[in-house]
């Protein structure tokens, strides 16, 4: 399997990381080009991937061709390989905001299709990815287009009016969880911990509680009645950024994110 990424961007970065790492494909099975012959070569050559002269070279040469480019040029470079896109290839697109149904009306209404929204953790394997396919993108070719996100982390199929509220708590959302983890740390400062020394407690247990979490299949609910005892220091500190209006200041954070992606906000 040979898959082409067209745009090296931070994202494609990301997967293609992610892809090495879990060792998916031969690194040469990866395919790249951008718009900066600089960039892509010099990126092509750093991971031994193989690097194409044209969007339609990589898509001639492609099973998977993943379309990571700006919305903004996306119908340009759909148009330049339309020609090379048939019934035998599988497009997907990582460009966010491009529906199943234009992607087709861009391309030819019997290409398989994947949308996806992968987020920036996939470069470590602890990726986050939404998915919905197109009609034409069915059994084993399905399974095989979504291998490549559950080879960078977890996997959920969506439907595609869920992606906004999605890209909001899983896309954006590892900057709020960096967020939290800086506030964390800042607080260590406080306390006499250097900021390295800080950093490091606050995303390991930031780290630890997520996995257990996962591991347990416990509610994130249960699992704060475990830590908190009757009357105990913690009860204490939940009650106060509830006062403090965390809740609050967090469902704001994902409604304003969704409101800007999806255009409903006052600029």
């Amino acid at each position: 399997m040979k898959i082409g990424f067209i745009g090296v961007g931070a994202m494609a970065q990301a997967i293609i990381q992610g892809l090495l790492r879990a060792d998916f494909v031969p690194s040469k099975n990866i395919l790249v080009h951008s718009a900066r012959q600089i960039h892509y070569e010099t990126y092509a050559n750093q991971y031994g991937l193989t690097a194409q002269s044209s969007n339609l070279e990589l898509t001639k040469n492609s099973d998977l061709i993943v379309l990571a480019v700006i919305p903004g040029i996306a119908t340009d470079v759909l148009e330049e390989i339309r020609s090379e896109l048939n019934a035998h290839k599988t497009l997907i697109s990582i460009a966010s905001g491009i529906t199943l149904n234009r992607l087709e009306e861009l391309t030819d209404y019997q290409l398989p299709i994947l949308r996806s929204l992968p987020n920036i953790n996939s470069e470590y394997g602890q990726g986050m990815t939404a998915i919905a396919a197109n009609e034409n993108l069915t059994g084993d070719r399905k399974d095989q287009a979504i291998s490549v996100f559950k080879a960078t982390g977890e996997v959920s199929e969506l439907p595609e009016k869920q992606f906004a509220a999605f890209s909001a708590i899983s896309g954006s959302a590892v900057a709020y969880v960096d967020f939290f983890i800086d506030c964390l740390s800042r607080t260590g400062v406080k306390y006499g911990f250097s900021k390295d020394v800080a950093t490091q407690i606050a995303a390991q247990t930031t780290l630890g509680s997520a996995k257990s979490l996962m591991d347990s299949k416990a509610t994130p609910a249960e699992m704060i009645d475990k830590v908190c005892s009757p009357g105990g220091d913690t009860i204490a500190g939940i009650l106060a950024m509830e006062q403090a209006g965390f809740l609050n200041a967090v469902v704001k954070g994902i409604d304003a994110t969704i409101a800007k992606s999806t255009g409903n906000h006052d600029d």
